[in-house]
């Protein structure tokens, strides 16, 4: 049975003069058209091919080898390409667009905007849809994350506290403002990293390694942009926040520790308004 919104590897088996016919088990053969048949690869009849599945306009399967931004059950942001009385139609890559209902706004949209959504197949209709509406496809339960973790993320909104983000599809977790030392901005997809997970099942999240990992890296930055600029850097723990954010997109606070760790052992000086490598 083929699977609708996702990529699905299906056996050929007619060919016609309009396309292919492919084998989509219980629901009967599904057209390949032949503008989408692809003309590097063979399809001759019991070839296999990737293939992904929707609906055409008159709600019957049909197949294409074009590739979406998103499939079903995941989520991307994606661009307003027209409005009508029926709901917002989005680019998601394929010749037809995907629809996002009114009824699944979440504020209201313009052409040109960019909205971060879920895909669904809706039960009634199996037409693959999208919504904006994104709470209920997250998962509520405590998640298992440890803290330091590398995860990807996916920025949504902007908030009072940073950056709402939904962490490797699954969670929603937060990018507090202090921990933002680098443009971002809703839709935008990012590494990041598990900060803390608290007693209430809330996420902190950072876009820099955290703990020891944090610490050795920028310790690191900081000894090859010494050894860049002749073992002399114009920074130090007197510095203004902006000028160390700006250089190497950390808190002051986390510089302040890394220049300390290489003071100790014996690797720079630091000066009031700047610090040196002690073999120059």
């Amino acid at each position: 049975m083929a699977v609708i919104g996702r990529m699905n590897s299906l056996q050929v088996v007619k060919h016609t003069d309009f396309g292919l016919y492919l084998d989509g088990g219980a629901d009967g053969e599904i057209l390949l058209p032949k503008r989408y048949i692809p003309k590097n690869i063979p399809s001759e009849i019991d070839d296999w091919l990737n293939v992904f599945i929707y609906l055409d306009s008159e709600d019957k399967l049909i197949a294409t080898t074009e590739k979406p931004k998103v499939q079903v059950g995941g989520f991307a942001s994606l661009k307003v390409v027209d409005i009508n009385r029926v709901g917002l139609f989005l680019n998601w890559g394929l010749t037809k667009d995907l629809l996002l209902p009114h009824s699944e706004e979440k504020r209201p949209l313009q052409i040109g905007d960019y909205c971060v959504v879920h895909v669904f197949v809706d039960k009634r209709s199996r037409r693959i849809t999208a919504t904006a509406r994104l709470d209920r496809y997250l998962d509520n339960t405590p998640a298992n994350y440890k803290v330091a973790e590398e995860v990807d993320l996916l920025i949504v909104e902007s908030t009072d506290m940073g950056f709402k983000a939904i962490i490797n599809g699954k969670h929603w977790g937060l990018l507090h403002k202090n921990e933002l030392f680098k443009f971002v901005r809703a839709g935008m997809e990012e590494k990041g990293f598990i900060k803390e997970v608290r007693a209430d099942g809330k996420i902190s999240l950072s876009l820099q390694p955290v703990g020891q990992a944090a610490a050795s890296s920028l310790s690191e930055q900081i000894l090859a942009k010494l050894r860049e600029q002749d073992g002399v850097l114009k920074l130090s723990d007197k510095s203004p926040a902006e000028e160390i954010a700006a250089l190497f997109r950390v808190s002051k606070g986390n510089f302040k520790k890394a220049i300390g760790g290489l003071y100790k052992q014996g690797l720079i000086a630091i000066h009031s308004d700047h610090i040196k490598l002690i073999d120059n």
